[in-house]
């Protein structure tokens, strides 16, 4: 596909709203109800597809390409949640007029998702969770560029919650509508890996992002397992990615570990930065007593921790990235908290894991190997063998 334009697909739980112009747009308010829908981001207006070419192939990636975001449009919404219910002959019913809305929703955003999946060799969906302080523009321009990068394959997604709240309470109003989307992105989840089309599901958090993440596929995972049901099977949870995660160290250790979420994905990959001063920032105003998960070195890691990296067999890891100076290009921000984005050593090792499926130290994904699940981003990467 040869073109500077990128369309997405998107799920949100921001209220819609209208421009100067009566086109749709997206706030930070909170939806009872989700809208699946569609969008165009231009990767660079006014430039040629060679132009976009040789800019995705330097270090300055696309610092100088204006990005555009146009033709929002909701193909299909779904009924307000949460559905009324009644305890019937012992089991819960949800109200049967609304529980027939959503079900016909479902369908619509099935044959549609199905239509587009046709389209791919590769029957994969690419989800990107957005975080802290982050428009619906913010999440399109983030995706946009990591599925070009991608080489365009499978569909890509982005999973767009109510942020971007302005002024003093911006962190604490957006942190509450991370808690707020929950239900909402476990729905989305649930119906994605129930499509027979849906081979492999990829889940890409950043920051605040990543909390939503991990508690929707953490209660997925415990509910599954209630069930006698294996979560990777049920949930065809491939790759699951958080980069620069805002959380408490504890709090990820007990969820992560203690509910197992490593073991109910093909692969969990978490990078991590010393130099993340937006995470540093989270751990004093939340008095974080071992820091937080986006800062963290081998040099931090609790015992128990340590003990279960030692014995566990799932297949994770957790990627360092100190290099500040390779953090500039696109989207830069001074906090050196996208560097996921904004350094082509961390866009390119996230390219060679989503694309080629590669696990690290492999051949094609050389990262520096550091001991108990630790990975190391090398300057210069990825430096191939001659």
């Amino acid at each position: 596909m040869k073109s500077t334009e990128v369309p997405l697909f998107f799920v949100t739980d921001r209220s819609p709203e209208q421009d100067e112009e009566g086109n749709l747009r997206y706030g930070y308010g909170r939806s009872p109800s989700l809208a699946l829908g569609t969008a165009v981001v231009d990767l660079g207006k006014n430039i040629t597809w060679e132009q976009l070419l040789a800019a995705s192939r330097t270090q300055l990636r696309l610092d100088s390409v204006k990005m555009e975001l146009r033709d929002i449009k909701e193909v299909v919404r779904g009924v307000k949640t949460p559905l009324p219910y009644a305890k019937i002959d012992g089991k819960l019913v949800e109200r049967p007029d609304l529980a027939a809305q959503n079900q016909a929703a479902i369908e619509k955003f099935r044959r549609v998702m199905a239509k587009q999946l046709e389209l791919t060799p590769r029957k994969e969906v690419f989800i990107y969770v957005h975080g802290y302080h982050n428009t619906f523009a913010d999440a399109a321009f983030a995706m946009a560029e990591l599925w070009h990068f991608l080489g365009r394959i499978g569909v890509p997604i982005i999973y767009t919650w109510p942020a971007g709240y302005p002024g003093l309470f911006g962190y604490t109003y957006d942190r509450e509508s991370s808690e707020f989307t929950g239900n909402h992105l476990r729905r989305i989840l649930t119906q994605f890996a129930g499509m027979p089309e849906v081979e492999k599901i990829h889940v890409i958090a950043h920051s605040r992002g990543t909390d939503v993440a991990v508690t929707a596929l953490r209660e997925l995972a415990i509910a599954a397992r209630a069930a006698g049901l294996d979560p990777q099977e049920k949930f065809k949870i491939h790759n699951l990615v958080l980069a620069a995660p805002d959380l408490d160290l504890q709090v990820a250790e007990q969820r992560i570990v203690g509910d197992r979420l490593a073991e109910s994905v093909n692969r969990f990959t978490i990078y991590t930065s010393p130099k993340d001063k937006a995470i540093g920032i989270a751990a004093k105003l939340f008095a974080s007593p071992r820091g937080r998960l986006g800062t963290l070195g081998m040099e931090q890691l609790p015992e128990t921790l340590t003990k279960d990296l030692e014995f566990g067999t799932a297949n994770f890891a957790i990627v360092n990235f100190s290099g500040a100076s390779d953090a500039g290009g696109s989207g830069g921000d001074r906090y050196g908290h996208s560097y996921f984005r904004d350094a082509p050593t961390v866009s390119s090792d996230l390219v060679l894991m989503l694309r080629d499926d590669q696990d690290p130290g492999t051949p094609g994904r050389p990262l520096e190997p550091l001991g108990l699940k630790f990975w190391r981003v090398p300057a210069g990467y990825p430096a191939f063998p001659q």
